[in-house]
């Protein structure tokens, strides 16, 4: 398949395809020789999260696919004069990724959430996706000294695709760390999009998604636990972005900016 445009913004190169072409570009990698590879669905969060942590810059960086999760990151774009399709939500890319993997006879692995969840997540996809082969599971409640015990769990079963059902920045520096021992050709972290498609918690309505305020959506879910992070990253955004796209509209991207966000090729 031939390799998409790329588009940047704020140091991160996205990849500038449709979900259908993301989902296609998956199976071929794992049809292909056995080898690990790494897929990012990036919103604001990581973008700013970024700047203030290395480790996960380098993840994000490395990745193979990149694709655009967040209406804010797809208009920033946009406004930037660079052409993107739309977005690609990470917890719909799984979904995809679960029934293509069901058609074409790929097997995956969960990693991550509550042990109820995680199993609740897989005795579902196997009634969703009929003939979906799912090499096992495991909750996200291990520490470091579990890791090589995991590592070696994933690799035994050999799964085509691994997806990662925990926070940011664990999930992508975990993933960059252990990809090349864990040999499977898709790995992709999905946040909680275990609790999503395992029922546990409710996405926004198809209107407040497609206008880009499924962030407030899960706000008024859980106030508590996300107004100060919502509060400061919107507002962080909302000024990077700004910024970046006024200067590369006047053509005076700063050269820190202008850097080639060099990932591993297919």
């Amino acid at each position: 398949m031939q390799r998409a445009e790329r588009v940047e913004l704020l140091g991160l190169s996205f990849d500038a395809v449709t979900m259908d072409a993301a989902v296609a570009r998956c199976v071929e990698l794992c049809r292909a020789p056995r080898a690990s590879h790494i897929i990012t669905t990036a919103n604001a969060s990581h973008l700013c999260m970024m700047r203030a942590d290395s480790e996960l810059a380098s993840a994000c960086r490395a990745s193979h696919l990149t694709v655009a999760d967040g209406m804010s990151v797809v208009w920033a774009l946009r406004a930037s004069g660079q052409r993107v399709p739309g977005r690609v939500a990470g917890v719909d890319l799984m979904a995809k990724l679960l029934q293509a993997a069901a058609a074409q006879g790929l097997s995956v692995y969960f990693l991550g959430a509550k042990r109820e969840v995680v199993t609740a997540l897989a005795a579902q996809s196997r009634e969703r996706y009929p003939g979906l082969k799912i090499a096992g599971f495991r909750d996200g409640y291990f520490g470091p000294s579990d890791y090589p015990d995991v590592v070696r769990e994933i690799r035994a079963s050999s799964p085509h695709m691994l997806f990662v059902g925990m926070p940011t920045p664990f999930k992508e520096t975990w993933c960059a760390r252990y990809s090349q021992a864990l040999q499977v050709p898709v790995i992709m972290g999905v946040g909680g999009s275990f609790d999503v498609l395992a029922g546990y918690i409710k996405r926004a309505p198809l209107w407040m998604q497609s206008m880009g305020l499924e962030w407030s959506w899960r706000l008024l879910k859980e106030p508590r636990k996300l107004w100060k992070r919502y509060l400061t990253t919107n507002t962080e955004f909302i000024w990077l972005a700004g910024r970046e796209v006024m200067a590369r509209r006047l053509g005076r991207l700063p050269a820190s900016q202008r850097q080639d966000s060099a990932r591993p090729g297919p």
